[in-house]
């Protein structure tokens, strides 16, 4: 082949219109073609250097063991009509690593070259199962990377001139420009697919030149987001985005950072060139291209919402819903950290009665109202902080600043008695006039720190509010500070009282005023304290039930009376056992299950097992209660009203009780004698019990003038120390044996 021919030959490749679309695929079928014609050759194929995944990559020659694997894809090939059509072997054959360093030099291997015969040796099963007896192979290459490979193959051994190798070289090189301006297709569709997605995107794309802090590039989201007109962004600094309008300083620090290869990414607040204001959450990351030029890629997106939320959320764990006040868990650690100022702690009293009877939407209006009362206290006197810290407590936090110089006792109880008159002018509730009745503490916060909490002085303050007969206000003294000290070591040692079993039950017989004969013991807690001697329940059964320890104590209880009315009543003794229940124990959720176990293992008789409940504590959950005691009812377990008379209970509650019996509260009893409306009290109080068919029982009885009115007005049953007192079960054992003849039960 003339060198005119093979320039007309080169002309038809380059003018086709595979290689003007860069479809390498065709262009490679034509080359074959045309090279096979003009070689006469056996075989002429074209293939490329493709990933283990069958992607074309050009640097897919992967080394193992020193020994390079081309994984090859075959592109175009043509035969002689008389061949049958064969892939190349070399498809799946180790070759040499100096195989490929040779195109990569040389851009071609000849077969009959003596200096390169021992690279194609390697070859020879594939050139002796197809007969090639020469071969040329030419490499693709693009800036040097070998993208594949141009082999040329005859069966008859051929002198391969050197202006048909450089023709050759000539289509390799043709091929290598197909697949480049294929490449450039591909690549120009890449970059406006990934353009178009960038715009598609609802999140900020920006393209930022680190070296001269200008907006190379950013998509649409940018100006929905800020407000800012794209034209005003594109192609100017960086210093007009929102970020760093109001602080230029930070776009060097930012830029260092990207510059010493650091991701730059966090949360900030910003504001808009109207005003408004939105959270930003952005992601930079910095790259360099080819050419050595520092840029960033910035993702951002506007996160305000996430913020609102998580501000609601905070809202939620630190606010009480309902007045808006800071809640317990917020003002707890605020009050943990005050060294000095006032706690003020107030409580509404009869609040609970308040919302059973009216309503809790009447009740939740009441709360409103004082705490909205409670923060114009606290604004005008500049309170720390106002907070619900219980149902119906509320505190404030009030620093010492408010109080003026000289007297400060004095000063800071002018403050609270104007919190006080002011909580108590009356409010307007659904059209109905309430007048709420406050209960206030006030502890100074530096006479006890570093001894005890200021919210439990407060608490034991509170108590002592609530008993004053007018101006229910209280400052923490040093008697409080004695009894609360008192009431620390009775709590602490209760701990280990229950623990190291220090209890003792005690009974006190019961007197029926009828037959003149004892029909049941009621049985009396004692605490054997190891330096404080026997202790009564009045100086620890109060400080149990805000611990919580009343739990533990009361069934300790419970199992032994039960226990020993077993004993009793294997001795054939009639008698009936009064169990005191605690408000706690009786709505902790587990008492019918331990009445149950304690009345199936000790066998006891129906209805000689009492459980006592204050009328008052009865009332706390008025469902729950009159479910539980229906239970009980079913069980066989009797339920006495303790301290009946100075609670707060209805006739209409009272009847849907399974009640056994009404015991009359000692401070009616004790002036019955000498007081007119004590004895109109109890016969109410006894003609009461008698329509509803109750069974009713007097405490505290001592005389026997006392005793003669009760048996005239039909009184049922007495205790007290008229009969005996509480006593140890050995003497109570005896007082049996000395009045063996018990009454039949009947309650």
């Amino acid at each position: 082949m003339n060198r005119k021919e093979q320039q007309h030959l080169l002309e038809l490749i380059v003018n086709s219109s595979a290689k003007q679309q860069g479809d390498f695929t065709a262009t490679s079928e034509l080359v074959c073609q045309h090279l096979r014609v003009q070689f006469d050759a056996s075989f002429v194929s074209v293939w490329l250097l493709t990933d283990n995944d069958g992607e074309h990559n050009a640097a897919s020659q992967t080394k193992t063991n020193d020994v390079y694997i081309c994984a090859q894809n075959l592109v175009a090939s043509c035969v002689v009509d008389t061949l049958e059509h064969h892939p190349s072997l070399r498809q799946t054959t180790s070759i040499d690593p100096d195989y490929f360093n040779q195109l990569r030099l040389h851009r071609y291997i000849l077969s009959s070259d003596e200096h390169q015969q021992q690279l194609v040796e390697q070859f020879s099963a594939y050139y002796q199962q197809h007969n090639i007896s020469s071969s040329l192979d030419v490499a693709i290459r693009i800036n040097g990377h070998i993208e594949g490979v141009l082999s040329i193959e005859h069966t008859e051994p051929r002198k391969w001139l050197k202006a048909d190798i450089q023709f050759a070289v000539q289509c390799a090189d043709q091929l290598a420009l197909t697949l480049a301006t294929r490449y450039t297709y591909d690549s120009n569709e890449q970059i406006y697919l990934l353009r178009n997605a960038a715009e598609q995107s609802e999140h900020v794309v920006m393209l930022v030149n680190t070296d001269t802090k200008i907006v190379e590039y950013v998509n649409g989201a940018h100006e929905k987001m800020t407000g800012l007109a794209r034209q005003s962004i594109e192609h100017h600094s960086a210093l007009n985005l929102d970020i760093f309008r109001t602080n230029p300083r930070l776009l060097d620090v930012i830029v260092k950072k990207l510059h010493d290869k650091e991701v730059v990414k966090g949360n900030i607040k910003l504001s808009r060139v109207d005003g408004s204001q939105y959270w930003l959450n952005y992601h930079i990351t910095p790259f360099i291209t080819e050419l050595g030029k520092h840029y960033a890629l910035v993702s951002s997106y506007d996160n305000s919402s996430e913020y609102i939320h998580k501000a609601e959320l905070e809202h939620l764990a630190w606010h009480c819903n309902l007045t808006g006040l800071h809640n317990r868990s917020y003002f707890t650690p605020v009050l943990d950290r005050a060294v000095d100022g006032h706690l003020i702690l107030i409580d509404l009293m009869g609040f609970k009665r308040f919302n059973d009877t009216h309503g809790h939407e009447q009740g939740d209006a009441l709360l409103i109202e004082v705490a909205r009362r409670l923060k114009h206290f606290s604004l005008t006197n500049k309170a720390i902080d106002v907070a619900r810290v219980g149902s119906d407590e509320f505190a404030i936090l009030l620093s010492n600043n408010v109080v003026k110089a000289g007297d400060t006792l004095a000063d800071i109880e002018q403050i609270v008695k104007r919190l006080y008159l002011n909580l108590q002018i009356p409010a307007v509730i659904s059209r109905e006039k309430v007048e709420p009745k406050p209960a206030i503490a006030v502890v100074d916060i530096q006479s006890v720190a570093g001894m005890f909490s200021p919210l439990s002085c407060a608490d034991i303050t509170l108590q002592y509010a609530k008993n004053k007969s007018e101006m229910h206000y209280q400052f923490f003294n040093a008697d409080l500070l004695d009894a609360f000290t008192y009431n620390a070591e009775i709590e602490r040692d209760l701990q280990q009282a229950i623990k190291g079993r220090e209890f003792e039950l005690y009974y006190q017989p019961l007197m029926d005023l009828q037959s003149n004969q004892y029909i049941g013991a009621e049985a009396l807690i004692r605490w054997h304290h190891p330096k404080k001697g026997v202790l009564y329940p009045g100086s620890f059964i109060n400080i149990a039930e805000q611990t919580g320890m009343i739990i533990p104590m009361g069934e300790w209880v419970l199992e032994t009376a039960c226990k020993q009315l077993n004993l009793w009543q294997h001795k054939n003794v009639n008698i009936a056992m009064h169990v005191n229940v605690a408000a706690r124990q009786f709505f902790s959720g587990n008492l019918y299950e331990q009445v149950w176990r304690l009345v199936t293992r000790y066998r006891i008789k129906p209805k000689t097992l009492i459980l006592e409940i204050t009328e008052t504590e009865l009332m706390g959950d008025i469902r729950f209660a009159i479910n539980l005691c229906h239970e009980l009812a079913e069980l066989g377990v009797g339920l006495a009203i303790d301290d009946f008379g100075t609670g707060y209970s209805s006739m209409k509650y009272l009847k849907q009780f399974p009640i056994s019996k009404l015991k009359i509260d000692r401070s009616f009893i004790m002036d019955i004698s000498s007081s007119r409306e004590s004895r109109e009290i109890v016969s109410a109080i006894i003609a009461m019990a008698k329509a509803l068919n109750i069974s009713l029982t007097a405490e505290g009885v001592e005389t026997k003038e006392q005793e003669a009115f009760l048996s005239s007005s039909a009184c049922h049953h007495a205790q007290g120390y008229l009969y005996s007192p509480a006593v140890r079960v050995s003497e109570f054992t005896q007082f049996i044996d000395n009045h063996s003849a018990w009454a039949p039960l009947h309650n």
